[in-house]
């Protein structure tokens, strides 16, 4: 087997979480209403990919009041992203090594 598919993670397999992770590898701290709108799915699927990544230690949640409104934001953490970026390269490698013209 080839090293680099041992850094494939199934954390980041569901195209859900995959968006989650991609979102916040590139905006610092995102709410969930960002987070449903830019993904396009339901509250109950938002939340169980939001809490398996968090559960997995690839996010870190905060919940305030903004005003009287309850307001929850999500961070990716280190090993989150550390984590997301082999699997981004494991894939890269993937490919590369698939392609017809090597």
């Amino acid at each position: 087997m080839k090293d680099y598919l041992e850094n494939i993670n199934k954390a980041f397999e569901s195209k859900a979480r995959l968006g989650i992770m991609s979102v916040l590898m590139v905006e610092e701290r995102v709410d969930f209403s960002t987070l449903k709108d830019t993904l396009q799915l339901t509250d109950g699927n938002l939340a169980s990919h939001l809490r398996a990544l968090e559960e997995a230690e690839y996010l870190q949640v905060e919940k305030q009041f903004v005003g009287r409104k309850p307001n929850t934001t999500y961070q990716a953490t280190a090993t989150g992203r550390e984590a997301f970026n082999n699997h981004l390269d494991a894939l890269e490698q993937l490919i590369l090594s698939n392609r017809k013209d090597n």
